[in-house]
């Protein structure tokens, strides 16, 4: 029979800790190993203030808990530990009924738990606007074109100021055919193939075409691990992310500006897959520009269709770009100030090839 206690503490994706009765540390799930940057066996049998450092007085609140048998809640304070610097976090401290004085205390990063809701939301919205995405190709396009037809016909007929609404007519309902095969090159995106590739190769592909094009005005700097292991993902779909994360570069930054092209891997960070396991350690791109950065107050839902930062933008490509990115297990962040705006996109390793059999 399967432990059910036993496989849920182990898939568990918020760091969870065990305090005994005298304040030791009992046990540490494996979200806890990874947050606290230690492993289980070392941090068992401790002192908790030890190993933990909190920027709050959680011993009255343990106290409260025994005394209470009820769980309590402390939000926004910094947890920190001998070898990570200090983070936000929301302090759940519960009592374990069949362990005595025991109880669980649960520490949720407040940045990590907002990158994942905007993960999350963007994602929906993206889905959402697939559906709009079908319906204004089929119901709008083609009344747009009788429109556009019938305008010219009139502009046979007529001159001076009518002339001029006509030409108006036609070109105003262009535009809005053109921005209508966007959002529907937004719906149509296939499921990604991906396979085994050389990160390098498609930035460099994507970065030969901006700085030939609509980057030409802006000087490409690279600053590429040459150690990075192959990701997992379509090479078409992803140089058309870092296609669009070039030009929304290339677009916010002024005459002679600069683009910054980055890629490393953390050491010390891991995906935690859906059965609880943990996953390969992720690689990153940084793509930055100098510009003027994005504007506060759409900050927060620059990933969502059809918001934008540019008077003329359609608000699709940073969403496109967000829709492929989760469509490849992979998640992207942003951080914007005045003068240094920076995407940063994670992609899973590829598996390592087991060595070939040398038996005859």
């Amino acid at each position: 029979m399967i432990d059910l206690t036993a496989t849920l503490w182990t898939a568990l994706p918020i760091p969870a800790v065990i305090i005994d009765g005298e304040d030791r540390i009992a046990d540490v799930n494996p979200a806890g190993e990874l947050f606290l940057n230690a492993s289980s066996r070392s941090l068992k049998g401790n002192p908790v203030w030890d190993k933990i450092f909190v920027d709050a007085p959680l011993e009255e609140a343990f106290a409260r808990v025994r005394s209470g048998r009820a769980p309590l809640f402390v939000n926004a304070v910094d947890v920190g530990t001998g070898s990570r610097k200090p983070e936000s976090c929301d302090v759940q401290i519960a009592p374990l009924a069949e362990q005595g004085d025991h109880v669980l205390v649960l520490l949720e990063s407040r940045a990590l738990a907002g990158k994942l809701h905007r993960a999350l939301t963007s994602k929906s919205a993206a889905k959402s606007a697939i559906g709009m995405a079908e319906m204004l190709a089929h119901e709008i396009k083609n009344p747009l074109a009788g429109i556009t037809g019938a305008a010219q016909l009139i502009s046979m007929s007529v001159t001076g100021e009518d002339l001029e609404l006509t030409d108006l007519i036609v070109a105003e309902t262009r535009r809005i055919v053109k921005l209508l095969d966007q959002v529907e090159e937004f719906g149509n995106v296939r499921p990604p193939a991906v396979k085994p590739v050389n990160i390098h190769d498609i930035l460099d592909r994507a970065r030969k075409s901006a700085a030939v094009g609509f980057a030409a005005h802006m000087q490409i700097e690279d600053d590429y691990d040459p150690s990075l292991p192959m990701t997992m993902a379509d090479p078409d779909q992803l140089q058309q992310v870092f296609l669009n994360l070039l030009k929304n570069a290339a677009e916010a930054g002024q005459q002679g500006g600069t683009i910054r092209l980055r890629s490393f891997y953390e050491p010390g960070l891991r995906v935690r897959r859906s059965d609880g396991t943990r996953g390969a350690v992720p690689l990153h791109v940084e793509i930055s520009d100098d510009g003027p950065g994005i504007k506060p107050e759409i900050a927060a839902h620059i990933f969502d269709p059809f918001v934008s930062g540019r008077e003329n933008g359609t608000g699709l490509g940073l969403a496109l770009v967000s829709k492929i990115i989760a469509d490849h297990d992979g998640w992207i962040a942003v951080e914007s100030v005045p003068g240094r705006t920076v995407f940063r996109i994670s992609l899973p390793v590829a598996p390592s090839r087991p060595a070939k059999s040398t038996d005859r």
